[in-house]
């Protein structure tokens, strides 16, 4: 078993968020956590690991020996947590008042006046990596749990927390140890008759490493969307339907619609979860050429928006022929993320008129002696090459229909198609790890293929070795260290 690193100083924090609430507690981790919290409150019985005490927060803490007239201010419950059972495997203290502010400052103010230092960002966190609980990626996925929006982004974060990243590389790095040891006992004992790996052997064993890597490698695309979501514009002509699609789609009453082209004249935004993925949907003023100055300006930031956003929504009027700044539209999504909406589905009164919720990408209209009848609808291909490859939905922002389809197809188009899974990258730090140990793995394959001697080879090794251990956090330097924790919240 690792020794754990004992930290001389004992640090104190509010852990709770800032602000009024129910309760507030105030966290001690160190060597004098126990010795500090009984000079901070009046308990009523001794502190006993694994045992919440009631106490007295007094006013001055010169009170706190003379039990005759003491000024008590509130009540509290007292938490020990003794080393190394704790969160940090240090002796831990929680004290657990009333949230007010300004009780939770006299504590932390009394507990630096004893001897604690007011921890920095993450610093719970980071002592609990130190001490060999949690893994890096593990100690991650404590502030993705914190900051999660979603239950997926909860569900993610869980699991991160649990391992499962971790668990997915260390078959690999165990693979790759052993082809390691491997080499360096053919060459560190090659007078004593160890036999020197043939060539083809080392070359089958990184084309086994390779696979599980690259699989990990492509799950950052789903990662990274469950954690920082993305945002998708809603883009067309005005009084397509946009306000009213981007109204179902929050499931509230949040865009001005009415019958007047152009009520939208600014950038309306709202944060939504669709299948627990985070989605930040923007409507956009209509395009077309403004009359007025707002209207003009308003114009001009959603074609802004339209350049920024990771995924757009481009909303026809089913009702209308498409226009020339539709032409154009279409023309420039086609090699983009891109969902054509048909709207107002529900004024074409022939059924066989409207298109396939079914199919994807394509023509996307229903085939058979219907599609002579398609020629009475005015939003066709044929009106426009890019249509053929865009995936087109027929949508009515009235009645609700293909909405669900609509949702499945943002979900679709936002995850890239891959389903969840378990220990996914999440952030660019374990993604930049996993390309270069695979970049090592490609080098070192290059160098056995020209029979380069195993020393070189042992060199590409080590870098994929490295990459590795840094995901986990084993050959990680400390300034990086420093900037992953203080991204946490103070008390955390």
């Amino acid at each position: 078993m690792t020794d754990v690193p004992q930290n001389s100083d004992t640090i104190v924090a509010i852990s709770t968020p800032p602000g009024r609430g129910g309760i507030g507690i105030v966290r001690l981790s160190g060597p004098q956590a126990a010795s500090i919290a009984a000079q901070l409150v009046s308990l009523r019985q001794p502190l006993e690991a694994g045992r919440a005490r009631l106490a007295d927060v007094l006013e001055n803490a010169s009170e706190l020996a003379d039990t005759d007239a003491p000024s008590r201010i509130d009540e509290a419950m007292v938490t020990f947590f003794a080393a190394p059972h704790s969160y940090t495997a240090e002796d831990v203290v929680e004290i657990a008042a009333h949230g007010s502010p300004v009780v939770l400052e006299l504590l932390l103010r009394r507990a630096i006046g004893l001897g604690a230092r007011l921890a920095a960002p993450g610093e719970f966190t980071q002592r609990t990596f130190l001490s060999g609980r949690l893994d890096l990626t593990q100690a991650e996925a404590v502030r993705d749990l914190i900051d999660a929006q979603t239950l997926t982004q909860a569900r993610q974060a869980a699991s991160q927390m649990g391992g499962a990243l971790s668990h997915r590389v260390a078959p690999v790095k165990q693979q790759l140890v052993e082809l390691v040891a491997l080499l360096e006992a053919g060459i560190d004992f090659a007078e004593d008759d160890v036999d020197v790996t043939p060539q083809a052997e080392i070359a089958r064993r990184i084309e086994t490493l390779k696979p599980p890597l690259a699989a990990l490698e492509a799950s950052f695309a789903r990662g990274r969307i469950v954690h920082d979501g993305l945002t998708l514009a809603i883009v067309g002509r005005p009084n397509a339907g946009k306000s009213s699609l981007f109204n179902r789609l929050v499931e509230r009453e949040r865009a001005i619609v009415t019958a007047a082209p152009g009520t939208t004249r600014d950038l309306v935004t709202e944060r939504i979860a669709l299948d627990g993925i985070p989605i930040e949907l923007v409507d956009t003023a209509g395009l077309r050429e403004g009359r007025e100055e707002v209207e003009q300006l308003g114009i001009a930031r959603s074609r802004e928006a339209l350049a920024d956003a990771a995924l757009v929504l481009v909303v026809l009027d089913a009702t209308q022929s498409l226009n020339e700044e539709e032409h154009r539209l279409l023309a420039a999504v086609a090699g983009r993320p891109a969902l054509v909406a048909v709207n107002k589905c529900d004024l074409i009164p022939d059924p066989r008129m409207k298109l396939d919720l079914g199919t994807s990408r394509g023509t996307g209209f229903e085939a058979g002696d219907a599609r002579s009848k398609l020629a009475q609808n005015p939003v066709l291909p044929g009106h426009n090459p890019a249509l053929k490859d865009l995936i087109v939905l027929s949508t009515s922002a009235l009645t609700g229909e293909g909405i669900a389809a609509l949702r499945a197809r943002i979900v679709e188009l936002a995850t890239g198609g891959a389903a969840a899974e378990p220990g996914l990258l999440t952030n660019l730090r374990q993604h930049q790890a996993i390309t270069a140990a695979l970049a090592a793995l490609a080098d070192a394959a290059r160098a056995t293929a020209t029979k380069i001697p195993h020393e070189m080879i042992l060199l590409d090794l080590y870098r994929a070795l490295w990459a590795l251990d840094s995901l986990t956090g084993q050959t990680t330097a400390d300034d990086i260290l420093n900037l992953i924790f203080s991204t946490f919240c103070i008390g955390k």
